[in-house]
Parts: structure tokens; C-alpha cells; sequence
């Protein structure tokens, strides 16, 4: 049995020295799978075994935005339209930077000048101040400056020597007036001997006269062919109401039917009777509703008052 194991072991010796021997001096390398069949997108081995082939790792484009096809490869160079890309070996479609937006042609940024519409009119005639505000027309009482001579646009417009009266006895005008002196000497008069009085002690006294129109060169009340207004010859002005020393206001349109309003304007119209020639208000019409119209007209029959 001794003699048998020694036998074995030697045996064993023999056959491990020849196969290092015989070793090869790399390793092996795999041998080739069994032949593949290709057909689109999968690979078939003969084995049945089914492989999935991703043609590209590229996401998928959002939905609704502008798909570019993949560029082809071409062979010839091709002509390149304006602002086209070229790039080697793809078509000229391609697309080889971001699609940011191109600058726009010189010709589109520069501002083409568009000639401007201008309504022209004719230009309202604004006479010069000739002297310092102070008294006008010879009277203290009557502050305001001299302004130059006013050519009519009609016939029968125009005034010669007209004053822009800014106040009338401790009374100022809501805005400057432009009138003769005759008118302006007749509007002191008033407010002293009729204005004044009407008002009394109400509020406090008259502070401010609220002045609808002066100088305009019109017609009566505006109507074609009518004749030319007095105010177009710088001998009317319209009252619409005036402001107490407290602050507190009284309109023609509003308080010509008041108790306590009424009353006042009354009497103020009905003093204003006399001493202008024409004395027009809410009784005469419908174009003297909301105000007194004072005018130095002068009437073969006397003052003309409604």
C-alpha cells in the first residue's frame, strides 16, 4: 500500500511539471458569441436572446416646440443661402449654434421720420399790457392795467383803447376783464351803489365777482348772421355770481329761484337797471340763464332791463 501511495505522488509530480510546461504566456481571450442577426433597433442571437439598441441618449423635445431633424451627411458642397450655417460634412441646415435671435438689418432699426400733423388755427389775438397794474380809467377805485389796441376779426369788432380790469372797489374779478372805460366806470358804480347794498351784511360782504365773459368779437349769442355783439366791442360782461367774504358762493343758474338767493340777485339786477343800458337775465331767454349780462348800450327808448 506504501508503495502504491509513493507511486501516485510521483505520478502527480510528473503531470504538473509538463503542464507548466506547456502554459501559455498570456491568459485566453473569450471566444466570439454565436453569430447575431441584426434587424432595426434589436439584435437577435441564434440563442433567441433579444438585446435593445438606444440610437442616441438625446431628451426628447418638448411638446409643441420646433423639431430639427438630425443633419445628414453630404458629400458635395452645396451653396449656402443668407444667413445659413455651413459646417463640414452636414447639409446647410444644420444648425451649429443656440437659435438666438439675429440682429435686425440697419435699415430696420434706424427711426423713419413721420411727418407730424399739426392742426393749425388761427391764433387767439393777446393784447400787450402798456402800463403797470394800478388805477385805470382815472379812478382809484378801479385797478387794472392798460392793454394795446384790440383789431377786430369781424366787422365791427375791435376797441381802441381797452382796459383789463382786475378789481372794482375792495372787489376783486375771478379773472381779468378786458372793457372801455365807459363800461368799467358803469361796473364800479354798480358794485358800489347796487352790489354792496344787496348783499348787506350777508357773509361778511361781497368779495369776489364771478366773471363769465368779456371782450369777445362775436355775435349776439353766437347766432349767423346775427349783428355783433356788445361784448365784441369791449362795452359788456357777464356775471355768473360772486363770493362771499366768508367763503360762501351764490350762482345765477342755482339761486335765481332760492329764497335768500334770489332775493339778492334781484336786487342786483334790478339796480344794474339805469346805469347800464342793457340789463339781461334768467327772465330774458335761454341764453342768459345762468348769468347777468351788463352792457353800456345806449337805447332811444332809455335802459332796456328784462
Amino acid at each position: 500500500m506504501i508503495r502504491r501511495g509513493a507511486g501516485y505522488l510521483a505520478l502527480a509530480a510528473l503531470l504538473t511539471e509538463a503542464a507548466w510546461a506547456n502554459a501559455p504566456i498570456r491568459s485566453l481571450r473569450p471566444e466570439l458569441r454565436p453569430e447575431l442577426h441584426q434587424s432595426g433597433d434589436m439584435v437577435r442571437s441564434t440563442s433567441m436572446v433579444v438585446v435593445h439598441i438606444e440610437r442616441t441618449l438625446r431628451p426628447r423635445p418638448r411638446p409643441g416646440s420646433v423639431v430639427i431633424e438630425q443633419p445628414t451627411p453630404v458629400t458635395t458642397a452645396r451653396p449656402v443661402s443668407a444667413g445659413a450655417v455651413s459646417v463640414a460634412g452636414f447639409s446647410h441646415t444644420a444648425v451649429a449654434r443656440s437659435l438666438r435671435p439675429m440682429l435686425r438689418p440697419a435699415s430696420f432699426r434706424e427711426v423713419q421720420s413721420v411727418p407730424t400733423v399739426v392742426a393749425t388755427t388761427t391764433p387767439a389775438i393777446v393784447p400787450k399790457a402798456t402800463g403797470r397794474v394800478g388805477k385805470v380809467c382815472g379812478l382809484r377805485s378801479i385797478r387794472g392795467q392798460k392793454v394795446s389796441a384790440i383789431p377786430g376779426k369781424l366787422r365791427g369788432c375791435g376797441l381802441s383803447e381797452p382796459v383789463k380790469v382786475s378789481e372794482i372797489s375792495g372787489v376783486r374779478l375771478s379773472t381779468p376783464a378786458i372793457m372801455d372805460c365807459t363800461t368799467a366806470k358803469a361796473l364800479d358804480k354798480w358794485v358800489r351803489n347796487g352790489v354792496a347794498p344787496a348783499i348787506g351784511r350777508l357773509g361778511g360782504g361781497p368779495a369776489e365777482l364771478k366773471i363769465a365773459a368779456h371782450y369777445s368779437c362775436r355775435t349776439r349769442n353766437n347766432r349767423p348772421g346775427a349783428k355783433i355783439s356788445e361784448h365784441g366791442k369791449g362795452k359788456a360782461v357777464d356775471i355768473s355770481g360772486l363770493t362771499l367774504k366768508n367763503g360762501a358762493k351764490i350762482s345765477v343758474l342755482k339761486g335765481w329761484r332760492d329764497p335768500v338767493q334770489g332775493k339778492v340777485l334781484k336786487a342786483m339786477h334790478s339796480s344794474a337797471c339805469g346805469t347800464f343800458g342793457t340789463v339781461l337775465g334768467p327772465n330774458a331767454d335761454r341764453y342768459h340763464k345762468d348769468h347777468l349780462h351788463l352792457d353800456t348800450a345806449k337805447h332811444r327808448g332809455g335802459a332796456y332791463c328784462r
